[in-house]
């Protein structure tokens, strides 16, 4: 897409495809379509289950998937995926569909990768409860990490600010000595002969100014769930998602930010009836929230208009750009008409 008003960059799931840890954790065989499939309608009105259209049960494996997936996103003004990464004391999970995408040069896509640096739990809220792969850290594991990044900064798909390689974390102020392992990165780019990367920290919950870790700034997460009562109680909560969504734009701090919006949110699929559902979700509402995002930028030059979107595939969240059977490519076509100048 030659004109546009900002650079969308969508948030993307690589929990689409079978690995060990998730055989003995979850039952052989186990995706993320196992959740979202097995999904029921918990009250009038429920919007469940959430069924794939034109890109069906993938697997995300398979590299015409991959390339299917990146033919939509560049069509609708989608600039870049964000592939979460999953790093734990130098072992990476549900790394092969990204590993292949490196390696392959395939799709000829944008990308950049953001640090999904949590606990895995039973519970999916990166808890340290019911602890299924605990999060560690070290100076010498942020030493190895740090070299691992440097290859994939090198490709030339890689998504950059200024010609500064972007990359993300998710939880900065989990993080034992922030500064040190910002400092690590920087370090391995130098020694690469690669220009500074651009580092930001997702606000998702805590709202701070991460500047002090190192970073470059934020990336201010949706859905922000504490500005919510009770968000990870028991029982089902369900709110409006306009209402929602202005309540959350209210956290935001005074520091240099890139802004994200959620495409809408269920994450019944994972929680069942303990989970949280905002209604009134639509490609309209949507549309319109991303409208106002784009024009939050608008004053910044173009190279710097970063504005992400949570999810390209989160589908067990509810949250999603790809095409299902109720709404079709109502998403995506919202996208490219808010990218419109």
């Amino acid at each position: 897409m030659s004109e546009r008003r900002a650079r969308l960059v969508a948030l993307y799931l690589p929990q689409f495809h079978p690995i060990p840890e998730n055989d003995a954790w979850w039952g052989k065989g186990f995706t993320e379509w196992t959740n979202v499939s097995k999904a029921q309608p918990l009250f009038p009105g429920h919007e469940q289950p959430h069924v794939p259209a034109d890109l069906g049960y993938y697997d995300l494996r398979v590299p015409e998937t991959r390339r299917a997936q990146a033919d939509l996103a560049r069509a609708h003004g989608i600039e870049a995926f964000c592939y979460w990464h999953y790093w734990f004391d130098g072992q990476r999970l549900l790394e092969r569909p990204f590993a292949e995408v490196l390696r392959s040069g395939e799709p000829d896509f944008p990308f950049c990768l953001a640090w999904a640096n949590e606990t895995w739990s039973r519970r999916w809220l990166g808890e340290e409860k019911e602890v299924l792969r605990k999060q560690t850290y070290s100076a010498a594991d942020s030493e190895r990490h740090a070299r691992w990044l440097v290859d994939a900064f090198r490709d030339r798909r890689y998504l950059r600010v200024n010609g500064r390689p972007v990359f993300l974390v998710y939880r900065p102020t989990s993080l034992p000595d922030g500064r040190a392992v910002t400092d690590a990165i920087r370090r391995e780019c130098r020694r690469a002969d690669l220009p500074d990367p651009y580092l930001l920290g997702i606000s998702s919950h805590v709202v701070d100014d991460y500047r002090p870790l190192g970073f470059d700034g934020n990336m201010e997460f949706e859905p922000q769930l504490g500005v919510l009562p009770n968000p990870l109680g028991d029982g089902l909560k369900v709110h409006d998602y306009a209402e929602s969504r202005r309540k959350m734009l209210h956290r935001r701090g005074a520091f240099p930010s890139h802004p994200c919006i959620m495409v809408s949110w269920d994450n019944t699929p994972r929680r069942g009836e303990n989970g949280i559902v905002f209604t009134g979700a639509t490609p309209e509402a949507f549309e319109a929230g991303l409208r106002d995002m784009i024009a939050s930028v608008e004053h910044q030059p173009m190279e710097e208009r970063l504005v992400f979107v949570n999810a390209w595939n989160e589908w067990a969240e509810g949250n999603h750009l790809e095409p299902c059977l109720r709404h079709g490519l109502g998403y995506l076509e919202a996208v490219r008409r808010a990218n419109r100048p």
